[in-house]
C-alpha cells in the first residue's frame, strides 16, 4: 500500500495537528477586542439620543442654550478685557489719594459769639482731614456695616449687593435701578469724586447742578461708575479708599465728612464719638438732610437703632454693648441744640463781604457780638408771650433786636420761628411804617434847637391845606384835645398834634436830617404827616437811631462782626474798626435831655408796661394809623431793644397798640437779661422848670422857612 505512489489523505488526527500553526495567531483575539470594540462602544450614541415626543421637543432648546452659552462666554471675554483695559486705564489718571480729601469749591463761615463759643455754621463744613486708621473704631465699623459689609472682600463690585437691590426696587413697584442701588462703599467714592470729572464753573450753572449731574441713575452712568471703581481698587488700598469716602460723604447741615459732623453734632472729634453716636452718623448717609440730628432727632435716634442693630449682627459690638447705646441714644451737642442766633447769623453772613461770606472759597471764622444768654432771653421772652397773652391761632408775627449803645448787636429774633435759617427776618428786611416811635427825632431836632421839654404847645383841633385835595385834620390816638401841654408831657402821651407843630415849627428837612443822621434810612415823607411816623424803617436800624440817644446824640450803625480770619491764622483779615459809632448828630445835653423825656413815658405814659422795679428806662411806643405795626423801643443804661409786632399781609392788628404787647415782649426780654445784674443809671439829665413860658400854637400851613434859617445861625455863630 506504501508503494502504490499515491498520497494518502491526512488521518483526522493529522488534520487536528495541521491546524496548529494557525495558533500562532492568537493575538488575534486581542486585536479583535480592542478596536472594532471601542469604536463599537463610540457609535451607540443611541442610549442618549432624546426618545418619544418631549425629547424631540427639546432638542432645539438645547441647541439654542448651546449657542448662547457658547456666544456668552466669548463676549464676557471681550467684556471683561475692555473693562479691565479701562479700570487699568482709569487707575493710571488716580491722583494721590490726598489731593481727594477736600473736593469743596465752596467754603465755609464758622461763627462764635462774644464769648469765642460756636454758635453757627454756614456753607459746606470741613472738620479737617481723618483717616480710616484715625476716626474712632466704632465709626469705621458702623459705616462698612451699614453700607457695605462685603466691602473687604470685593473688588469694587458687588453682584449679590446689586441683584439684592434689584430684586428689593422690583418688589417694591419701581424700576430697577431706582431707589436701592446695591452701590459698594468704592463705587459710592467713585460718585462723591464724579468719575473724576472736577467741577467747571463754565460748564455747570452752580456746585448743586454739578452734584446732580454726578448723581445721574442712567445704565450707562452705572457701567462708567463701575469701571471706575474697579480703577480704584487697583490704583487705592481699601483703607484709602475709605479714607476719602469718610472725608467727602455729605452728612446734612452743611457738614461734608464724618469730622465736621462729628463736630457740627457732638462737639467732638471723629475719633471719639461712641458707638451710639457712631450709629447716628453712619445712619445719617442713607438721607442726610432728612435724617439729620439738628431738623429731627428723633428720627435721627430711630435710623441709629437700625444701625446699631446692623453692627450687632455683624459682631462689630456686644448684644451688651448695643443694648446699652440704644438705652443711651446720641443726642445734640449744647451749641447745635440751642440753635442759637439763626436770624443773627443770617444778618452777618448778608452784611458782611461776600468774598468772604456768602461766596467763599476759604474756611473763614468770624468772631461776632452776639451773646447767647441775651439772645436765649428774647427768644424765650417771644415764646413766652405768645403763648400766654396771643390768642390761639394768630398769624401775628414779631420781631427783637437787643443792642449796646455803640450798635453792637446782642441778639436778634427775626420771627416766631425762632430757630429757622434763612426765613425771612423781620427785624431786618420788613420795612414799616414807624407810628409814634418817631416823635424823638422831632423833639431831639426841638432840643438841638435849644427849646426847652417845659416848651408849651396847644393841643387844639388843627388843619393843614393840601393843594388839590381837602385840609388834612389829624387826631389824637384816643380823639380828645386837652389843650397846652408841655413838650415832655405831649411825648410822654404821645400826643399827636403837639408832636406835628414842633415838626413844623423847627422844619420837616430839619427833622428828616435829625432822623436820617440817626439811622433812619430811606426817603421821609415830605408833608405835616411826617411827625406821625408814615414813613418806613426797619426794626434794626431805629433800634440804632435809639442807641444814638443812649451814647450822647452820635450817629450808630449796627454791627454784628467783630473781626475776621482764615481757619488756622491768628491774624484777623478785618475788623469792626470804623463801624459802630459815628459823627455827632445833635448835642450831648440834647441827648441827655431828650433821655429823660423819655423816661416819662414809662414812668407816666403810654409805655408803662415797659417798668422793671430799680431800673431806670426811657422809651417810646408806637403805634401806626390803622394799627398795622405796633413798636415799642427802650434802653437802660447798658442796652437797646426795640420790639416790633404785626402782620406780614399788613392786616389790622386786633386792640395792639405799641404799649400793649410790644411793652410786654419788651419787658419779659430785659427781665431776663438784667436778671442779677445791678441797676446802672441812665445818662440823663433832668432840666429845670422855667417860671413861665409861652404856648406853640399852629398858624396852619408851612412853618416860617426864614425863621428857622435865623435861629439855626444863630446857634452856629454862638449867640443863643
Amino acid at each position: 500500500m506504501s508503494g502504490n505512489g499515491k498520497k494518502r489523505p491526512p488521518l483526522v488526527a493529522d488534520k487536528r495537528y495541521a491546524a496548529k500553526p494557525a495558533a500562532k495567531k492568537k493575538a488575534a483575539p486581542k486585536k479583535a477586542a480592542a478596536k472594532p470594540a471601542a469604536r463599537k462602544r463610540k457609535t451607540t450614541p443611541t442610549k442618549a439620543k432624546p426618545r418619544g415626543f418631549i425629547g424631540w421637543l427639546l432638542t432645539p432648546f438645547r441647541w439654542l442654550f448651546r449657542l448662547i452659552w457658547a456666544f456668552t462666554w466669548r463676549v464676557g471675554l471681550v467684556v471683561g478685557l475692555i473693562i479691565g483695559g479701562f479700570s487699568f486705564y482709569f487707575a493710571a489718571q488716580m491722583p494721590d489719594m490726598a489731593e481727594l480729601i477736600d473736593g469743596r469749591t465752596r467754603g465755609s463761615v464758622t461763627m462764635t459769639d462774644v464769648e469765642g463759643t460756636v454758635f453757627a455754621w454756614r456753607g459746606d463744613q470741613f472738620g479737617g482731614m481723618v483717616t480710616a486708621e484715625t476716626v474712632s473704631p466704632h465709626l469705621h465699623n458702623a459705616v462698612v456695616a451699614t453700607e457695605d459689609k462685603r466691602f473687604y472682600r470685593h473688588f469694587g463690585l458687588s453682584p449679590r449687593g446689586i441683584a439684592s437691590a434689584v430684586r428689593i426696587n422690583l418688589r417694591e413697584g419701581r424700576g430697577p435701578l431706582s431707589g436701592n442701588g446695591g452701590s459698594t462703599i468704592t463705587q459710592q467714592t467713585a460718585k462723591l469724586l464724579c468719575l473724576g470729572v472736577p467741577f467747571d464753573p463754565n460748564k455747570w450753572d452752580s456746585e448743586r447742578a454739578y452734584e446732580a449731574d454726578c448723581r445721574q441713575g442712567s445704565l450707562w452712568r452705572k457701567a462708567r461708575e463701575a469701571v471706575f471703581a474697579v480703577g480704584m481698587e487697583i490704583a487705592y488700598t481699601k483703607e484709602e479708599i475709605l479714607t476719602i469716602y469718610l472725608n467727602r460723604a455729605y452728612l446734612g447741615a452743611g457738614s461734608r465728612g464724618f469730622e465736621a459732623a462729628a463736630q457740627r453734632y457732638f462737639g467732638i472729634s471723629a475719633a471719639e464719638v461712641n458707638p451710639a453716636q457712631a450709629a447716628m452718623l453712619a445712619g445719617l448717609l442713607t438721607a442726610p438732610s432728612a435724617n439729620a440730628p439738628t431738623r429731627n432727632l428723633q428720627r435721627a435716634q430711630d435710623r441709629a437703632s437700625v444701625v446699631i442693630g446692623l453692627m450687632a449682627e455683624q459682631g462689630y459690638i456686644s448684644e451688651a454693648e448695643a443694648r446699652d447705646a440704644r438705652l443711651n441714644p446720641a443726642t445734640l451737642s449744647e451749641a447745635a441744640r440751642a440753635n442759637s442766633g439763626g436770624f443773627f447769623a443770617d444778618w452777618v453772613m448778608s452784611s458782611g463781604p461776600e468774598f468772604f461770606t456768602r461766596n467763599t472759597t476759604e474756611d473763614v471764622i468770624i468772631r461776632t457780638t452776639l451773646d447767647q444768654s441775651i439772645q436765649a432771653a428774647a427768644e424765650e421772652a417771644l415764646i413766652q408771650v405768645f403763648e400766654n397773652d396771643v390768642r390761639e391761632g394768630s398769624e401775628a408775627q414779631a420781631a427783637i433786636v437787643v443792642m449796646s449803645a455803640d450798635g453792637a448787636v446782642r441778639a436778634m429774633v427775626g420771627g416766631r420761628n425762632i430757630s429757622a435759617t434763612g426765613a425771612f427776618n423781620r427785624a431786618t428786611q420788613a420795612l414799616r411804617q414807624t407810628g409814634s416811635a418817631f416823635k424823638p427825632f422831632i423833639y431831639a431836632a426841638a432840643l438841638d434847637l435849644g427849646m426847652s421839654p417845659y416848651d408849651m404847645i396847644n393841643d387844639a383841633p388843627t388843619c393843614w391845606e393840601r393843594a388839590g385835595s381837602p385840609p388834612w385834620c389829624p387826631e389824637n390816638y384816643d380823639r380828645e384835645f386837652i389843650g397846652p401841654v408841655s413838650m415832655v408831657d405831649a411825648l410822654a402821651t404821645s400826643r399827636n398834634i403837639p408832636a406835628i407843630l414842633v415838626s413844623e415849627e423847627v422844619g420837616r428837612g430839619l427833622v428828616s436830617q435829625v432822623a436820617n443822621g440817626f439811622g433812619v434810612q430811606g426817603d421821609l415823607a415830605a408833608g405835616p404827616a411826617l411827625a406821625l411816623g408814615v414813613s418806613e424803617s426797619t426794626l434794626l436800624d431805629m433800634t440804632g437811631a435809639f442807641a444814638g440817644i443812649l451814647n450822647g446824640g452820635s450817629a450808630v450803625t449796627p454791627y454784628g462782626l467783630t473781626d475776621l480770619r482764615l481757619m488756622g491764622d491768628d491774624t484777623p483779615l478785618m475788623d469792626a474798626t470804623g463801624v459802630g459809632i459815628g459823627e455827632r448828630i445833635i448835642r450831648e445835653e440834647a441827648a441827655r435831655t431828650l433821655t429823660w423825656m423819655m423816661t416819662k413815658v414809662i414812668d407816666e405814659g403810654t409805655g408803662r408796661r415797659a417798668r422793671i422795679d430799680g431800673w431806670p428806662i426811657a422809651g417810646k411806643t408806637g403805634t401806626t394809623q390803622g394799627s398795622r405795626d405796633a413798636w415799642f423801643i427802650g434802653f437802660t443804661g447798658d442796652y437797646v431793644t426795640g420790639v416790633w409786632m404785626g402782620y406780614d399781609d399788613n392786616s389790622r392788628l386786633t386792640g395792639v397798640t405799641g404799649g400793649g404787647l410790644p411793652a410786654t415782649i419788651w419787658r419779659e426780654t430785659m427781665l431776663r437779661v438784667l436778671s442779677g445784674r445791678t441797676p446802672t443809671p441812665l445818662p440823663m439829665i433832668i432840666p429845670q422848670q422855667p417860671a413861665s413860658t409861652g404856648i406853640l400854637e399852629s398858624q396852619g400851613g408851612e412853618a416860617p422857612a426864614q425863621d428857622i434859617l435865623n435861629l439855626l445861625d444863630s446857634i452856629l455863630t454862638g449867640q443863643n
